[in-house]
């Protein structure tokens, strides 16, 4: 974290997309402490089980952060280890179901074998597998960042959300933030439609939601997103009274 309140970080394997959520969840959460990841012994079982090794960066997650709900389980979930299986069509392992049961992320079981450090993710797209995101761990990372959100109380002040505008807007967003710098995601009721991208300000970070249509604020500390909803004039859902 920069002296005004910037996140650092790139992008371009799994451990430096790890060293992002490590400073992420020091700065926005508690920090990443021995004790927050699943049991190694837990991950053998899974592969003993299944009869398939883990990728590295799954197995990596569940070992940074695979026992913090708070950035795993209070949105959608991140299934424990015990509860990882391989879809009734053995096409995909499954590792992450939406909160509704709506769909899930997994990893095609072809791809697995062509890359066990890191490979791309699936999800589910009426009752079809199609691509994610290319790499598991930048899935990750947009994960924690989501669920540390949804973690925080919102009495606190420490988020909000507005219907957002692309087109009467956007150009503002753009200007007065900066690209977080993690690649787009897809948003799964619409895989192929615009990403969802996240932006940062000082102390604070933005998820606009890809359609054009919602609009999420996450900062460290009440006054910045306070700032955020004076930038970016809308009806705020969590505004205090």
């Amino acid at each position: 974290m920069t002296e005004d309140g910037y996140l650092r970080g790139t992008f371009d394997d799994r451990h430096q997309t790890w060293d992002f959520v490590r400073s992420f969840v020091a700065a926005y959460s508690e920090p990443l402490r021995p004790g927050d990841g699943v049991d190694a012994a837990r991950l053998d079982a899974v592969e003993a089980r299944l009869g398939l090794v883990l990728p590295a960066a799954l197995r990596e997650a569940y070992l940074l952060f695979g026992e913090r709900d708070d950035l795993t389980r209070r949105q959608d979930r991140l299934l424990p280890p015990d509860e990882l299986h391989v879809d009734d069509a053995s096409e995909a392992l499954v590792f992450r179901r939406e909160n509704q049961g709506c769909t899930r992320w997994g990893i095609r079981l072809a791809d697995l074998e062509r890359d066990r450090d890191d490979p791309p993710t699936v999800v589910e797209d009426r009752g079809r597998w199609v691509p994610f995101t290319d790499r598991l761990s930048i899935l990750a990372a947009e994960m924690v960042l989501l669920e540390a959100m949804f973690s925080k109380d919102p009495a606190r002040g420490l988020y909000d959300t507005t219907a957002f505008d692309w087109d009467e807007q956007g150009a503002l967003l753009e200007s007065r933030y900066e690209p977080l710098g993690l690649p787009g995601i897809p948003r799964w009721g619409a895989p192929d439609g615009r990403p969802i991208r996240w932006y940062q300000g000082p102390d604070v970070l933005i998820r606009e939601d890809g359609g054009g249509v919602w609009l999420w604020v996450h900062g460290r500390t009440p006054a910045a997103v306070d700032a955020v909803r004076k930038v970016l004039p809308a009806f705020w859902q969590l505004v205090p009274d």
